[in-house]
């Protein structure tokens, strides 16, 4: 089987009687699925991105983007991630002194499984998150918390293929302006350890114009419990010219 972020794609497999691995990583689409009960899933990382204008480029490479999940019910997991950033501006090619690193804001919350895939009936996943300041390094504090909620959403299309689109908003950057914010995906299993997705994003912020953005995958089961993803992506309108990232998700063994 393969599976990943908000997709997944199955094998029957007589041998095989662990839950599937279904990660929240490395797409933008977050899965409608929890993690089983008493499970501890480990999601972790690396991203780069950059954007040029006017000769003035930023970059932000982010060594750890972990996300911890926990079933602490059939339906119902709790969720804690964090990531430590650097982010360089330069100037015609060269590098200005204004570095900025450090953890950004610890993020907190819930994820419920309300129902499975019946007939035209989707898999359907309620998250809901709140991003700390006092957990942040001063270049990455805001002064206000910041919320975010989405429906997750995902339907089998056929044995080899699956599309996955979430909703919701966001608050944040010390903004009482909510952002819209939407994704859909499609994956495809090329075998029963290699998986493909393409993914289209992006929000819609009420004080300013909307970002849309994709990127595209692969994924590969390394084990039942051990995944490895890779990810290369840009924005569609301004604001990024390109990402770069990897990573793997673990569930550890009960």
């Amino acid at each position: 089987m393969v599976l990943f972020g908000g997709i997944w794609c199955s094998f029957a497999q007589e041998t095989d009687v662990s839950p599937e691995l279904i990660t929240d990583r490395p797409d933008a689409t977050e899965a409608p699925s929890t993690v089983p009960l008493g499970t501890l899933q480990i999601e972790t990382g690396a991203f780069y991105t950059s954007f040029e204008k006017e000769s003035i480029k930023q970059e932000v490479l982010a060594y750890n983007t972990t996300l911890l999940r926990y079933g602490i019910l059939k339906n119902l997991e709790l969720r804690l991630g964090w990531n430590f950033e650097e982010g360089r501006t330069s100037f015609n090619g060269a590098q200005l002194d204004n570095i900025s690193s450090g953890l950004s804001p610890l993020l907190a919350g819930v994820k419920i499984n309300i129902t499975e895939e019946n007939g035209a009936m989707p898999t359907i996943g309620l998250i809901g998150h709140i991003f700390l300041p006092f957990s942040a390094a001063t270049d990455y504090r805001p002064e206000t918390t910041g919320v975010d909620f989405r429906f997750a959403f995902d339907h089998t299309l056929s044995e080899k293929s699956t599309i996955a689109y979430n909703i919701g908003a966001q608050w944040g950057n010390d903004s009482p302006e909510a952002a819209y914010i939407y994704t859909v995906a499609y994956g495809y299993s090329m075998t029963d350890k290699l998986g493909f997705y393409a993914e289209l994003y992006g929000d819609f912020p009420e004080d300013n114009k909307a970002n849309h953005l994709w990127d595209a995958g692969v994924t590969y089961l390394v084990k039942n419990n051990l995944q490895l993803d890779a990810t290369i992506g840009t924005s569609i309108t301004e604001g990024q010219d390109l990402l770069i990232s990897a990573g793997l998700s673990y569930r550890i063994p009960k």
